[in-house]
């Protein structure tokens, strides 16, 4: 069974062997017949960005994959086709067939995510005409990064995940944009450096690149005014919003802006009920994203943050709109432990207490990982 055989995996490692998914890919490729392959890369951003251009492409009439990380509930919800995520039987049966290609040391050998890729991208082999493929943490060195691409897909890049990508934003930048193969488009960045670096990768590999802004006219300005009124898109969505747009500029593919509407992704900024707020946000950059779209408005923040999170300066941008904290429990070995967070709400000067359950009269706001609103929901939903 496929779930069985995924949760005998570890989710998370202290130390990555950056060459076994090159060398396995490189043995099995020949069973792998795949489109053209639109690569997302950045620190946030990657999965509303994908789910905009793959359901534009869809609306258009093309056949159209979109592999994201992680899920919040269920496991299928990684793997998109065509407007729906894939069944768990018909991924069952992947899953056989990728098996019948590897060894059973390769098999265990390989991550979850690096195993799950693979299991995406035979399941896309012959169905489509696009993938859209969002990168998991990192660039360079990341599972995705194997496929030939026809683009890549820049989205904003701050600091996240250090321990493998690096402790400031040009060796981040450097280790997501090596990823580049062909062509890039990138999205406003807020620091500069990320520019820097990308103009040294584009000296180097010699490829196309294209800022955002550079695609974008008077009338997908217009389109996408009409898609976020439509949508109430806050202006981070918006900005991913331009993104996808502009690949389908790169493409020649002409849209409307009705290919756009009910195209989000759950979890980003997410209306629950009236007074309920959900994002799967969960660094410094998304912190500063949510206080722009939330601003003049207090929330009750449902919170945890893991240890390898910056969860004080995280709480520091997060203070204007903070009315309090609920911690929330979340059942992950990366958790920190709540008192760490009790004193940094402590320094901060935030009232807090333990969350057990909504209550109708206060506004909330839920944020810090895919496993903080998968815990909400669990109590929420019953």
């Amino acid at each position: 069974m496929l779930q069985t055989f995924l949760d005998s995996k570890p989710l998370y490692y202290d130390e990555i062997d950056y060459t076994r998914m090159p060398r396995i890919y490189a043995r099995i490729q020949k069973n792998f017949s795949l489109p053209k392959i639109i690569h997302i890369i950045g620190t946030n951003g990657k999965g509303t960005t994908g789910r905009f251009l793959a359901t534009a492409l869809h609306n258009r009439a093309y056949n159209v994959g979109h592999y994201s990380s992680p899920h919040i509930v269920s496991f299928n919800e990684r793997i998109w086709f065509n407007g729906e995520d894939v069944s768990m039987e018909l991924l069952e049966a992947t899953h056989q067939e990728l098996l019948s290609f590897l060894t059973q040391e390769e098999a265990t050998a390989l991550s979850y995510f690096e195993y799950t890729t693979l299991l995406a991208m035979l399941f896309y082999s012959k169905k489509n005409d696009f993938v859209v493929l969002e990168a998991g943490l990192g660039g360079e060195h990341d599972a995705t990064a194997v496929f030939a691409n026809a683009l890549t897909l820049i989205t904003p890049i701050g600091k996240d995940h250090e321990a493998f990508l690096g402790e400031d934003i040009r060796s981040i930048a450097k280790t997501k944009l090596a990823a580049v193969q062909k062509a890039a488009i990138i999205a406003k960045q807020k620091e500069r450096l990320v520019y820097e670096v990308l103009r040294e990768v584009q000296k180097e590999k010699d490829v196309v690149v294209y800022k955002v802004e550079e695609l974008i006219n008077a009338a997908d300005e217009q389109n996408i005014a009409v898609i976020a009124k439509a949508e109430k898109l806050a202006p981070y969505l918006q900005e991913n919003l331009s993104l996808a747009i502009g690949a389908l500029k790169y493409f020649g593919i002409e849209y409307k802006a009705s290919d756009f509407f009910n195209a989000r992704l759950f979890g980003r900024l997410t209306p629950l009920a009236e007074n309920i707020l959900v994002d799967v946000g969960h660094n410094v950059l998304a912190a500063e994203s949510i206080l722009v779209s939330l601003k003049n408005k207090k929330y009750t923040l449902v919170y945890n943050s893991y240890k390898d999170k910056n969860y004080k300066e995280i709480l520091t941008v997060l203070k204007p709109i903070i009315d309090e904290v609920e911690l929330i429990d979340v059942y992950n070995a990366r958790v920190q432990e709540s008192s760490y967070l009790q004193k940094a709400l402590e320094a901060l000067d935030i009232k807090y207490s333990k969350f057990t359950k909504v209550q109708g009269q206060k506004e909330y706001l839920v944020f810090g990982s895919f496993s903080v609103v998968e815990a909400f929901l669990k109590v929420y939903r019953g």
